[in-house]
C-alpha cells in the first residue's frame, strides 16, 4: 500500500466522520427529518438483518453437509484401510460440492452487484 492509497484512506474515514456528525446535528436539531431518519434506519436495518440471517442460515446448512460430508469420507477410509492411498481422480462429491459453493459464491456476488446498482 502506497502512500498516496493510506492518505486516501484516511481522508474518507475523516469526511465520513464529518458527514455523520453533521447528519446526527441535523438530526437532533430537525424533529420531524429524526423520526423520518430512524424510521427509514430500523425499516432497513430489519430488512438487511432477515436477509442476513436467511444467508447465514443457507451457509450454515451449506457448510455443515460440506463437513460431515468430507468426516464421513475420512472416517470410511480409516475403518476400512490399513495405509491410505491417493487416487489421481478427482472425487466426484467433493468436486461437485466444490462447484456448488463455486456457483453459490457467484450468484450471491451477482445479487450484491444488483443491490449496488439499485441503490445508485
Amino acid at each position: 500500500m502506497n502512500n498516496n492509497n493510506l492518505f486516501q484512506i484516511a481522508q474518507q474515514g475523516f469526511r465520513v466522520t464529518i458527514g455523520a456528525a453533521t447528519s446526527l446535528v441535523e438530526t437532533v436539531q430537525n424533529p420531524q427529518k429524526r423520526t423520518e431518519i430512524l424510521s427509514q434506519i430500523q425499516a432497513d436495518l430489519s430488512q438487511k438483518t432477515q436477509e442476513w440471517s436467511e444467508k447465514g442460515e443457507v451457509t450454515e446448512q451449506e457448510a455443515k453437509q460440506f463437513l460431515d460430508s468430507l468426516f464421513n469420507k475420512q472416517t470410511a477410509g480409516v475403518n476400512h484401510q490399513e495405509t491410505p492411498s491417493y487416487s489421481t481422480e478427482p472425487q466426484t462429491n467433493t468436486t461437485s460440492d466444490l462447484q456448488q459453493l463455486t456457483d453459490d459464491i457467484i450468484a450471491l456476488r451477482k445479487e450484491l452487484e444488483q443491490m449496488r446498482q439499485s441503490k445508485n
